[in-house]
């Protein structure tokens, strides 16, 4: 009777709803909690895709509490395989699979469990199109099997991670040295082949991209950027956060100034997964080459370093006067809301820091170095200060102390609010993966 009543007022019964077309969406890690570097970039794309296609998502799970957000992922994407790793397992992999021009990485990432389950759904034409995270998982999708018309492979490289390697070998000593310069030589050798069979490789930043197409011109056509975004909405200046610090005080102008004896000590803050070694390298530098050069201040800042895993040298930096390393937190807003000042001295980095752009999006004054500036669009100066040099670096960070840029912080989440926004960066995704027509 319903169709009937269509039928006869003109109205024109729906078909048969259109199946979204299939996706395959491989990553080296859990994508999920975005709550670090490669984990916030993961979870957004993977977040974008899944609005428009039936995802079906593989990945290695290297850490067991990543078990708990399975049952999210699942809810989220057509399908979920995981293939867990150990790093001893890894490394036996690495070496067992070592070839004279292929880099360890390639053996590393390797798992066969969920090789197999790629191969079986490349063979049954399961995907229209690919999605993979890191030139190291890019070998899963290579070869002749891949290589049909109508499979749309994308590969977001994120940073060229063969000069990471290359940056390695020049601090280390032999026979570091001469290890991690291979790998630096032979990943940059598998990057180029993954470029050349994909077709289209991103980064994470204009100056990331322009700088492989000049290491491989003859795949410049296909390599482009998709700039990491920070999420404002959670990174919220105007939201209330308890203070983490004992006895130390918030942005010099956020309270009426005492007495020197009176004042607490300034919080300078970094952020990051503290066993990761551009974040290892930075954090012991500043403390010992640049914090020593703001004692003579009264009261003297206080170095905190926050964030999971800290190495070794980390958690010795914690004998320094004035220095104090917390560990994962489960909340890294709140060091970030009531520091004096956010730095980022990186000195080893590639592609754009979240931990700048998230204390940028939470209004905070942000000290960085030239190497942690690279892809951030903002105006030194202006939105944020970047020194390069302990000397530098110091002089800025007490400017920042003695009141001299009060306007940084607001000025700062105003341009990463109109230059990081995740969801005008992530249109220039789905061309990419769009068929020719």
């Amino acid at each position: 009777m319903q169709a009937a009543t269509l039928e006869s007022s003109g109205a024109t019964l729906p078909g048969p709803a259109r199946p979204r077309r299939r996706l395959l969406f491989l990553a080296h890690r859990c994508p999920y909690p975005p709550e670090k570097g490669e984990k916030i970039r993961a979870w957004h794309l993977l977040d974008h895709l899944c609005d428009r296609w039936e995802v079906d998502l593989g990945f290695l799970l290297d850490d067991p509490a990543d078990l708990a957000h399975l049952p999210f992922l699942r809810s989220r994407c057509a399908s979920v395989e995981v293939q867990a790793v150990g790093r001893r397992t890894q490394m036996a992999r690495a070496l067992l699979h070592l070839r004279p021009g292929q880099p360890l990485t390639r053996g590393w990432f390797h798992a066969p469990g969920l090789a197999g389950w790629v191969r079986q759904g490349l063979a049954a034409r399961r995907w229209d199109a690919a999605f993979v995270y890191s030139s190291a998982m890019a070998p899963y999708v290579m070869g002749p099997l891949a290589q049909r018309a109508g499979l749309r492979r994308v590969l977001d490289m994120v940073d060229i991670d063969s000069e990471k390697w290359l940056a390695y070998a020049a601090d280390a000593r032999a026979p570091m040295r001469q290890v991690w310069a291979r790998e630096g030589r032979t990943l940059l050798r598998l990057e180029r082949d993954a470029a050349r069979e994909f077709d289209h490789s991103i980064f994470v930043s204009e100056a990331e991209a322009s700088r492989f197409a000049a290491l491989a011109p003859d795949c410049a056509a296909r390599i482009g950027w998709v700039d990491n975004g920070v999420d404002l909405a959670r990174f919220d200046p105007a939201r209330a956060y308890p203070n983490p610090y004992a006895g130390t005080a918030p942005a010099p102008q956020a309270q009426p100034a005492a007495a020197p004896q009176a004042q607490p000590a300034p919080a300078i803050v970094f952020t990051g997964t503290m066993g990761y070694r551009p974040n290892i390298d930075a954090v012991c530098w500043f403390a010992t080459a640049v914090l020593p050069l703001l004692r003579g201040r009264v009261p003297a800042p206080e170095f905190h370093i926050v964030g999971a895993n800290p190495a070794p040298a980390v958690l010795a930096l914690a004998a320094l006067e004035g220095v104090h390393v917390s560990g994962s937190v489960p909340d890294v807003r709140p060091w970030i809301a009531h520091a004096a000042v956010a730095v980022a001295p990186l000195r080893i980095a590639r592609g754009i820091q979240n931990k700048v752009l998230e204390a940028m999006a939470l209004g905070r004054p942000v000290v960085a170095s030239p190497q942690a500036f690279e892809g951030i669009h903002a105006t030194p100066g202006r939105d944020l200060l970047v020194a390069d040099g302990a000397p530098a670096l110091a002089a800025a960070v007490a400017a920042v102390l003695d009141g001299a840029h009060p306007g940084l912080g607001a000025a700062g989440r105003a341009a990463v609010a109109a230059g990081h926004d995740w969801q005008a960066a992530l249109r220039r995704l789905d061309p990419l993966l769009a068929l020719p027509a």
